[in-house]
């Protein structure tokens, strides 16, 4: 019986322990959470002793280990602190006072143009077409009616993939097209912006890689006019409703006839500038009605159906529209030059 009884003493002192327990802060209610009722809590050293009680006061013991762990509970939910300096850190903040200014971030202005000119395209009916960036030839050039020998299949143009020639990171955003093609029926409206690369030497003109937007129509009865039409749309949209275009006779492997189409100069509205080099006009993109070759090549029969093309090259855009004299700055990630269009 004097085992008992010295038991019950034991679990009636930490009984009493838990009653009297007053924690003033928070690092004392988490010492006391943890010796209570934590994972290893000291109540796991006393149920083992209940082998040695009585049969008779085994449920009275255990009735008393019930009631410190529910004691201590108590104390844990009844447990508030005051809101003097010395328990709550945050006593010395006047929260009235304005905040710290956040610095807003900004776009990038190869991502402001991108989404202003496929805003402007998707307007009128195209629809958002991807593709990969590593190609194979065929998709990248002989579908689109490269020669075995043009010059663009040199290694001095093309990026290929461990030197080998059925394989490179694709130079135009053309091999998008000719997916399209080959997947869908006309009429097909749609343009397709990605990075391209090119095996060029880095400098303020040019760079081994950079974006492009490149748009393509197929239907019956396309025309010239049809393109001319668009493009002026176009860059009225971008340039502002004075703007003017004209189309210079060029050459594209994939477009027969093609066409270097400039716009008025938007800096100086035509007068002269260093900009548009004292002519008045800028070119900005390439275009032409689609070969009749490429057509076939894509299983589109060119005695029903006709097409155009253009594409342009995203930062030449935004280099004059927001006068850039430096390609490179658009991989840089210098801040002072990203903060420029945190007003965008």
């Amino acid at each position: 019986m004097s085992t008992d009884n010295q038991i019950f003493q034991e679990a009636e002192k930490l009984l009493e322990e838990v009653k009297q327990s007053k924690p003033t802060n928070k690092e004392e209610l988490e010492r006391f959470r943890i010796r209570f009722l934590g994972s290893k809590n000291i109540l796991k050293n006393y149920f083992p002793k209940i082998k040695d009680i009585s049969n008779e006061r085994k449920k009275e013991y255990g009735q008393l280990l019930n009631a410190i762990k529910i004691t201590a509970e108590e104390v844990i939910k009844n447990t508030t602190f005051s809101s003097s300096a010395s328990n709550n850190p945050f006593a010395d903040i006047d929260f009235s006072l304005p905040g710290d200014p956040v610095p807003a971030g900004s776009r990038h202005p190869v991502r402001l143009v991108w989404n202003r000119i496929t805003d402007i395209f998707s307007k009128i009916g195209f629809d958002i077409s991807k593709g990969p960036e590593i190609e194979d030839d065929y998709h990248n050039f002989s579908a689109l009616n490269f020669a075995e020998d043009h010059p663009a299949r040199d290694m001095q143009d093309t990026f290929f993939l461990n030197k080998n020639p059925d394989w490179v990171l694709r130079t135009h955003t053309s091999s998008v097209q000719v997916r399209v093609m080959e997947n869908n029926q006309p009429p097909i409206r749609t343009i397709s912006p990605g990075r391209v690369y090119r095996n060029e030497t880095i400098s303020a003109r040019s760079h081994c890689f950079f974006h492009q937007i490149e748009g393509l129509v197929i239907d019956k009865n396309i025309s010239m006019a049809d393109l001319k039409q668009c493009l002026l749309y176009f860059a009225k949209e971008m340039f502002g409703e004075d703007s003017k275009i004209r189309l210079r006779p060029s050459y594209f492997p994939f477009t027969e006839p093609s066409a270097e189409m400039d716009v008025s100069c938007f800096i100086c509205n035509g007068k002269g500038c260093n900009i548009c080099k004292h002519t008045g006009w800028v070119e900005i993109l390439g275009c032409g009605m689609v070969d009749p070759n490429v057509l076939k090549n894509c299983d589109i029969d060119p005695e029903v159906y006709s097409g155009y093309a253009f594409g342009m090259g995203v930062e030449r855009i935004a280099m004059l529209k927001y006068k850039i004299n430096d390609i490179r700055l658009f991989t840089d990630h210098d801040i002072r030059f990203l903060k420029q269009f945190s007003w965008q």
